[in-house]
């Protein structure tokens, strides 16, 4: 469902009206206008181009998805790409989300539902005396609900990374497993997130260094406040791959040191089999001993041999050697 908003000198005046009347509203500079297009086709995209001017390259970037998150400058507007995050179950979840900045205009674009473009609005209307400062307060409370998303990505998969860290020196062949599996998807997804955050930090500080055409100097610290909190997402990302790969590396040795164990505790075995081995070698020799010459004696030997060898078969087995 698409949603619509008029502000006019700061003041919300309408919302929910068809974005067909956006361009009665438009030329006047003591309006400001925001609506928002969920999986929009091409013939929706095309005019609303025709209503503010946006450049064709704009629109296509905003008609195919996985663009590269990006702040593109164009002579009548900006052109933002982010991406919200967040993890349904072990999944990292990605809306592409784009972005058409005028002067007196915000149009966002999502590829999916999925994106809570509701929290957003809440997020305006919680300080809604800054909306006095028109399209880039909007912004901001755009991008800030975005970065305020990678953190809980980040805290989540943090929590995950504690929890194996946890479970690294639990002595069970199961939560080896585990740990096997949950490194290799969390780095995977550690990957693909970074590919988010670092390019987000750019879009934010392009935004800072072009304050003084588009900023308020109210909106400045804000502006530096989101740039600090991309800062943190991108350094937290970068140390969280760094500690998944620390206990990937250290679950690979404690393999390696079990491995050893394992060999010591056979060798020992085999140095014990070794014993009757050289003894019953010594008597095999032609001399008679209890039984020989006799099927008891036959019988006797081979009965030892099977015990002997069903009862290390089964030690073997408990211990997960075979």
């Amino acid at each position: 469902m698409d949603r619509t908003r008029l502000y006019r000198n700061g003041v919300l005046k309408a919302e929910g009206f068809p974005i067909d009347d956006v361009s009665d509203h438009i030329g006047d500079p003591s309006v400001v206008v925001w609506f928002d297009l969920c999986s929009p086709s091409p013939a929706d995209l095309e005019k609303i181009s025709e209503e503010l001017g946006l450049h064709r390259l704009a629109v296509e970037d905003a008609l195919h998805s996985d663009q590269r998150p990006k702040l593109d400058t164009y002579d009548s507007h900006l052109f933002i790409t982010v991406y919200g995050a967040k993890l349904v179950g072990k999944r990292l979840e990605l809306t592409e989300i784009s972005i058409f900045v005028t002067k007196n205009a915000l149009v966002t674009v999502r590829e999916s539902p999925h994106f809570d473009i509701d929290a957003v609005i809440r997020r305006w209307d919680a300080n809604a005396e800054m909306a006095r400062y028109g399209v880039p307060y909007l912004l901001h409370g755009l991008l800030d609900y975005v970065v305020d998303g990678y953190f809980d990505v980040l805290q989540v998969i943090d929590d995950k990374v504690e929890a194996l860290e946890d479970d690294l020196f639990e002595d069970n062949d199961a939560d080896r497993l585990h740990i096997q599996r949950q490194t290799y998807e969390m780095r995977k997804s550690l990957v693909r997130f970074r590919r988010l955050a670092v390019p987000m930090r750019e879009v934010v500080g392009s935004l800072l260094r072009r304050g003084v055409e588009m900023l308020d100097p109210a909106l400045t610290p804000y502006y530096q406040d989101l740039y600090d909190h991309t800062l943190r997402a991108a350094e937290w990302t970068d140390s969280l791959r760094e500690l998944v790969g620390n206990v990937r590396e250290a679950h690979i040795n404690q393999q390696g040191f079990r491995l050893n164990d394992i060999m010591k505790k056979i060798t020992s075995w085999a140095a014990i089999i070794a014993v009757p081995t050289m003894i019953t070698g010594f008597y095999g020799q032609n001399v008679p001993y209890p039984g020989f010459s006799q099927p008891l004696g036959f019988w006797t030997s081979t009965a030892a041999i099977l015990v002997a060898s069903s009862i290390l078969y089964l030690i073997f087995k408990k211990k997960g050697w075979l």
